[in-house]
């Protein structure tokens, strides 16, 4: 299910899902969970999660989709760590990327919101904060489009290449899996 100011499930969101299917374990948080695909994801796999984004309304989606799919979890409305309470096994994200300047003002929707210039502003938020919510055994599971710089990031977070979408128009689209 999906309301009207939660972000859908594309491409991006398959992507991670497949990642999260193969990589997710122990406590994972579901960061930026809109409609909830990732935590279901995991929790169908044995993993205790919590699912946090700052949309009140995309929380509400995740919680009526966990409980349609048998899921249990911890409902948090929480810009990135703000409100998140405890360290993490996994963290799967699918940040925010869109560049602002293509954003049309009509657009509401708070999940294409807050990739500023380059489509890095909550992304680079994210990587200076994950540190302290993971727990040491982890893994984090981010997507990231071409123009967000991920094959710099590879190289900064020692991070791999987990799954790629390439894009004729675009370039690679990332899911990154750093520890």
């Amino acid at each position: 299910m999906v309301n009207p100011s939660t972000y859908a499930s594309r491409g991006d969101s398959r992507m991670l899902a497949s990642a999260v299917e193969k990589y997710a374990f122990g406590r994972m948080l579901d960061m930026g969970s809109g409609t909830g695909i990732q935590g279901i994801i995991a929790a169908k796999k044995g993993c205790k999660v919590t699912f946090s984004d700052k949309n009140p309304e995309a929380v509400e989606c995740s919680r009526l989709n966990a409980k349609r799919n048998g899921v249990r979890g911890a409902f948090v409305v929480s810009d990135l760590f703000s409100n998140v309470k405890g360290r993490f096994n996994t963290i799967a994200f699918d940040p925010p990327y869109l560049r602002s300047f293509l954003i049309p003002k009509r657009l509401q929707d708070p999940a294409l919101h807050g990739g500023g210039l380059r489509g890095r502003g909550v992304i680079d938020r994210f990587l200076a904060d994950y540190p302290g919510h993971v727990l040491e055994d982890h893994c984090v599971l981010m997507v990231e489009p071409p123009w967000a710089g991920w094959k710099r990031d590879v190289l900064k977070l020692n991070a791999g290449v987990v799954e790629r979408k390439h894009s004729l128009m675009l370039g690679d689209f990332v899911v990154l899996k750093f520890m």
